[in-house]
């Protein structure tokens, strides 16, 4: 296809423009994903202390009763 040279530029342009946006989301997409990442690292290492704790709560002595979790105010 022939296109006469104004055309030609038009059209460059406008793909100039979409990847430009296109580069723009994607940079975004990949900052969401980076911090999720680091959210999902975060939760990662809290679950994992949170077993140490009732691994570590559970060896200090038989079973616990639940009227000794209760506030002072019960």
């Amino acid at each position: 296809m022939d296109y006469p040279p104004n055309e030609l530029a038009e059209r460059l342009t406008e793909l100039e423009i979409k990847s430009s946006y296109a580069e723009d989301l994607l940079e975004q997409l990949n900052m969401t994903i980076y911090r999720q990442q680091q959210q999902i690292d975060s939760l990662i290492l809290q679950v994992t202390q949170l077993k140490q704790q009732s691994q570590n709560a559970g060896q200090e002595g038989a079973a616990r009763n639940l009227r000794d979790e209760l506030p002072p105010h019960y």
